[in-house]
């Protein structure tokens, strides 16, 4: 999984005071749990807008005063009106300990179902996977090439040896349904096909 690298400082003090001194100077006060103890830092807020504001996950490289420590993000508050960041957690990783992880599914192929009118409907978007942080994915890669009328993609179909899905082996991940403009399905479309063709032969 790719990383964001954040730079930050140790906050002397954690009272409300220094607290809201830090938010008004554009910095966001920050805390990185999972260690032996809290670690308690503050960083400047567009240190964070790729690691924020974006579809993907990732992880975090944070340096706090020469301290480089790996990490996830684990919680966030935003202000209610100004949408500014108040506060953000992170938890640490660690080589040897799984963690675990909401990674976004993307869809490869295209559906022989949607093209025959069908309705795709993409149930989970993310997807809950434990692993060690080195097999953690990017995404998690969902092809609908095979997928007609009727059809769906579960999790067990999507099983990878690098990590472990958190859902129950027949949850649906993507599926074509009917939809009104639905011609037929491929096999149906073959056999009209087929009449059609022996059809012309009979004429002949």
């Amino acid at each position: 999984m790719k990383s964001i690298s954040i730079k930050g400082s140790k906050r002397e003090s954690v009272g409300k005071v220094a607290t809201k001194a830090l938010r008004n100077a554009g910095m966001v006060p920050c805390v990185i749990y999972g260690g032996e103890t809290p670690i308690h830092f503050s960083a400047e807020e567009k240190a964070f807008k790729n690691l924020v504001y974006t579809p993907n996950v990732y992880t975090a490289s944070l340096n706090v005063d020469g301290q480089k420590i790996n990490a996830v993000l684990q919680d966030i508050q935003f202000h209610p009106v100004k949408d500014s960041i108040l506060h953000v957690d992170f938890y640490q990783l660690f080589d040897d300990k799984e963690i675990t992880m909401n990674i976004p599914v993307k869809l490869t192929g295209t559906s022989p179902g949607v093209l025959n009118g069908g309705s795709l409907r993409f149930t989970n978007r993310k997807l809950k996977v434990k692993a060690l942080p080195a097999n953690l994915p990017d995404f998690v890669s969902a092809d609908i090439s095979k997928l007609k009328i009727g059809h769906k993609l579960v999790i067990k179909s999507l099983i990878n040896e690098d990590y472990t899905f958190m859902h129950p082996d027949n949850t649906v991940v993507v599926q074509v349904r009917t939809s009104r403009n639905a011609t037929a399905a491929e096999d149906e479309e073959d056999e009209e096909v087929e009449a059609t063709e022996e059809g012309a032969t009979a004429t002949e």
